[in-house]
This record gives C-alpha cells, sequence and structure tokens, in this order.
C-alpha cells in the first residue's frame, strides 16, 4: 500500500495545474522533485523536460507565448501505489487551438510531490485542426470542457 492517499495525489496535481495557469514560478516548482522528469511525444523541440525549474520556466513560456490554460477533465489515483492518471485539454488561446491528452504521474512517497509525468496525446498535433482530440468522441456528451476558462485578460 501506497503512504500516499489518493487525495493528497489529485491535491498536488490540482495544485500543479492551478500554478500552471497562473504562471507560478515558485508554486510549480513546489510540486516537483528537483530532479522530475516530464516526458513527451515525439515532436517537440527540448524534451524531456529535467527538473522542477526546467518544468516551470517550459510552462511559464507556453503561458506568455500561447496564451496557454489548462482543465483536467479526469482524474484517477491508485491506492496502492504512489501513482495517479488524469485527462486533460491544454488551451493554446493566442493561437486559438487545444490539444487533449492524458498524463501518467508518478509521485515520491517521502515529500508526496511529482517526480515523473508521462504526456500521451489523444491525436497527432494536426496543424490544420483548431481542436486536437480523439475522433467521434462524446466530449461534450461527457461533460469535458467545450471552451478555454475565462482569464483576467477576458
Amino acid at each position: 500500500m501506497s503512504k500516499l492517499k489518493p487525495e493528497q495525489m489529485e491535491a498536488t496535481i490540482r495544485r500543479y495545474f492551478d500554478a500552471c495557469n497562473a504562471a507560478d514560478y515558485e508554486g510549480l516548482v513546489s510540486c516537483f522533485t528537483p530532479d522530475a522528469v516530464h516526458y513527451f511525444p515525439p515532436g517537440l523541440p527540448d524534451i524531456p523536460w529535467r527538473g522542477a525549474e526546467t518544468i516551470a520556466k517550459k510552462w511559464i513560456w507556453c503561458v506568455e507565448t500561447l496564451g496557454s490554460q489548462w482543465t483536467i477533465e479526469k482524474v484517477l489515483c491508485s491506492s496502492t501505489v504512489p501513482e495517479a492518471v488524469i485527462e486533460w485539454t491544454h488551451w493554446k488561446n493566442k493561437i486559438g487551438k487545444a490539444l487533449r491528452g492524458d498524463e501518467w504521474y508518478v509521485f515520491d512517497e517521502k515529500t508526496g510531490r511529482i517526480r515523473e509525468i508521462r504526456a500521451y496525446y489523444a491525436s497527432p498535433a494536426d496543424p490544420a485542426a483548431a481542436i486536437c482530440q480523439l475522433h467521434e468522441f462524446d466530449y461534450a456528451g461527457r461533460g469535458y470542457h467545450l471552451a478555454a476558462p475565462r482569464t483576467a485578460e477576458d
């Protein structure tokens, strides 16, 4: 059995997403072990991201450059190992696009911080699509967000 409870892992993930959306450097760094790694599918530059500081700086760049905002759609946390999986949407507001995907989280049991994220995209990042997502999946019918959240700039 994991020493971390599912609700603790979920709270850390939600705190991480709040810090991403706020472009909060200290908040982001506090969610990760110093040597954390964030893996991505092929095709992005400079991946994987290694270290809490690098992860924080890269997400802040996305907020500043792409107008990025993220929503959590679903969360599932293990009760037996310090791991969780979520579904998310990455809203790239300045370019009018969005990307859906999943992430697998591995936590450090001693600190409760994230030590690894493995990101999986729902579909290839098609530059012609306004929103990259699973073909014929009923996002609306299952209660997924269909628009980006409002920001202070709206």
